[in-house]
């Protein structure tokens, strides 16, 4: 495996170095936001795994976080962060981290996570290889929701965000269903979840944003409840 782990705490690398020599894993070991962003753009597809912290110098665990995700939607991320801090644990989340370990951690812990979403990922790959099919099929629209791809007649709607994508997903496969907000935190977010309903409008926003930039807008507001998918309007090409 090849590891790229930011982290600006040089302690904290060295005793990690140990444990991932001993489990056979090549690591590159960064110490600044933006140069560890650097390393990773430089080869995205080498890196097999991103070990980032969330406090840096340069670019913070976030930003670089953001970033990277507009390289690659696939690569894991496991973000570390403070103890105390579950506000930013659930940002991370859905900015586009796959996991996260708290601060102090044990080095067999982080191990053990890495492995997990090391599985996760090979399987999800080797499912992507295995099939081209398209699990959320509308009119219009036609989504993987193994290869995390979405296609408006034809053409791909690109960038889209774990969250964005999630959105896309669960109202195209019940077109013409109207979701209130606190519906869709609940589905999306999981249970309980603490923020605010605006964060809908706000993921809502860009996803249409995305949508519009391939074609006709295809989610569309019901005022006073919801959202909801609906292509029926859309013309044939």
């Amino acid at each position: 495996m090849e590891i790229l782990m930011i982290e600006d705490n040089e302690a904290v690398c060295e005793m990690m170095a140990m444990f991932f020599e001993n489990e056979g894993w090549q690591a590159v070991f960064k110490h600044d936001g933006k140069e560890g962003l650097e390393t990773f753009a430089a080869a995205d597809r080498k890196w097999d795994m991103i070990i980032l912290d969330l406090n840096l110098p340069s670019m913070d665990g976030m930003q670089v976080c953001r970033e990277v995700r507009k390289i690659s939607q696939f690569v894991p991320i496991i973000m570390l962060t403070a103890r105390d801090s579950e506000s930013d644990q659930v940002i991370g989340l859905e900015i586009g981290a796959d996991e996260y370990v708290t601060k102090p951690f044990s080095p067999l812990t982080l191990i053990a996570r890495i492995k997990a979403m090391h599985r996760r990922a090979k399987v999800d790959h080797a499912q992507a290889q295995a099939t081209d099919d398209f699990d959320v099929l509308t009119d219009h629209v036609k989504i993987s929701t193994i290869t995390r791809e979405a296609y408006l007649d034809g053409k791909q709607i690109e960038s889209l965000t774990p969250k964005e994508f999630e959105l896309f997903a669960l109202l195209a496969e019940h077109p013409k269903q109207v979701f209130s907000r606190e519906h869709l935190l609940t589905r999306i977010w999981e249970d309980p979840y603490y923020g605010d309903e605006r964060t809908i409008d706000a993921h809502i926003k860009k996803l249409r944003q995305k949508i519009e930039a391939v074609g006709p807008q295809v989610i569309q507001t019901v005022w006073g409840v919801g959202y909801k998918f609906d292509d029926s309007g859309v013309e044939d090409k």
